[in-house]
């Protein structure tokens, strides 16, 4: 459906994930239904009541930064870098071919430099004040990774960091979507990341009591969306970043064009500072409002890619939601949860599943559930249990809810003519 606004597209993917440090290594794991998560190794987890994550695995800063420039970046920036170089090479801009004064970057994070904290309160407590690093501000603040992206591509434009707890790179790449119709720029760089795999962090989501205890031994099964014996979410880590365009400068350029992000909207729970509406009344608004704003009927979306945390109180809820807005449509679309395999990226993981999204189109693939074992009665769609399939897909929606009840959906389909 034409709805009279700029038409915005994808012509470029990066991604630093649990499963993969490319996007084609990441995209073949989630077509084969491979897990990353497993014992925590990056600290010594035996404190803590969960000790699994799902860690990035042989990730070298060099192959993308200066080793000098990588030592002033923080873990979750050397990763947004690394994912953003790859798209950009991949979008083809590193050739040229765009204004570098209109292109800017959009990024969400959650948490920022969370290492760099954990560092520097350790030299604060046993060396004093005199002995932190004046890098140490400079690492941790969310805002460096976009700044840092900004230097590395030269993008001028406006460099933005965008942080709604798990829907902070969700809510960057629509924002990024609403900027380009706007006409503020031609090109954004748009995503998230996330490095927040420390005992700090890790301890106070325990103590939030958030996270999957329950398969400390078996931590291969612990991210289980939709699953019965579900208890809670597996913390990931990584970088996605999407190269969108207004559609008429891609086609000048040349460009090869994944997917359109045809639509985003974002509402509020005002509900809870950590738990869902339990009705998904704010998620029931979003998924409605993505829907206008692309101008798609609910009939035409095959495939949604669910926030899908393993815990008790999101996965029923989100259940609810998708049916209320799809009603018998929502049992014959497949919805399925990555996050079994990646664990949850928290300000990157709409960034990593917006990808998937795109990459499922380009594919006609329904990317699976891991982990569904035992059927939960509250959460009876078709969650892909296990194994992905080929299949139809014109649309698909990625949605993502956070702490502090915000809810980010975008909406992705094939190019239209």
């Amino acid at each position: 459906m034409n709805t009279g606004k700029k038409r915005v597209v994808v012509t470029g993917l990066g991604a630093i994930t649990p499963i993969g440090n490319t996007v084609g290594e990441f995209w073949t794991s989630i077509r084969a239904g491979v897990g990353g998560v497993e014992t925590i190794t990056r600290f010594d987890p035996s404190r803590l009541d969960c000790r699994v994550a799902a860690q990035v695995k042989d990730f070298a800063a060099g192959k993308h930064v200066d080793p000098k420039e990588a030592r002033r970046m923080a873990l979750f920036t050397q990763y947004a870098v690394a994912a953003a170089k790859m798209a950009w090479a991949d979008s083809g801009l590193d050739k040229g071919g765009s204004d570098q004064d209109r292109t800017a970057v959009i990024l969400g994070n959650g948490i920022g430099g969370a290492e760099v904290n954990d560092e520097t309160y350790k030299i604060l407590s046993e060396r004093g004040p005199g002995r932190i690093s004046p890098m140490a501000i400079p690492k941790l603040i969310s805002n460096e990774a976009a700044g840092n992206v900004s230097m590395a591509l030269q993008a001028r434009g406006f460099s933005h960091t965008i942080n709604t707890a798990c829907a902070s790179s969700t809510d960057a790449i629509g924002l990024a979507l609403d900027a380009i119709r706007a006409g503020r720029a031609d090109v954004v760089v748009a995503g998230g990341t996330e490095a927040a795999i420390t005992e700090y962090c890790i301890g106070g989501f325990c103590a939030l009591k958030a996270l999957a205890t329950k398969y400390n031994d078996t931590p291969a099964k612990a991210s289980r969306p939709f699953d019965l014996h579900r208890d809670g979410f597996v913390m990931g880590e990584g970088s996605g970043i999407l190269i969108l365009e207004e559609h008429d400068h891609a086609v000048r350029r040349g460009a090869r064009i994944y997917a359109e992000l045809a639509g985003y909207a974002a509402t509020d729970d005002a509900h809870h500072l950590t738990a869902p509406h339990p009705e998904g009344e704010g998620a029931i608004r979003a998924i409605r409002l993505v829907l206008q704003d692309a101008g798609l009927a609910p009939t035409e979306v095959d495939y949604i890619n669910a926030h899908g945390t393993s815990t008790p109180l999101n996965d029923p809820m989100e259940t609810k939601a998708v049916k209320a807005v799809f009603g018998d449509h929502a049992r014959r679309l497949k919805m399925s949860s990555t996050k079994s395999m990646t664990g949850h990226l928290m300000g990157a993981a709409g960034a990593i599943e917006a990808i998937i999204c795109v990459l499922a189109l380009q594919d006609q693939f329904f990317p699976p559930t891991i982990n569904h074992e035992t059927s939960d009665p509250e959460c009876d769609l078709d969650c892909v249990p296990n194994r992905g399939v080929n299949g139809a897909i014109r649309a698909a929606l990625s949605t993502s809810l956070g702490f502090g009840g915000h809810n980010g959906v975008l909406a992705f389909r094939k190019l239209a003519s």
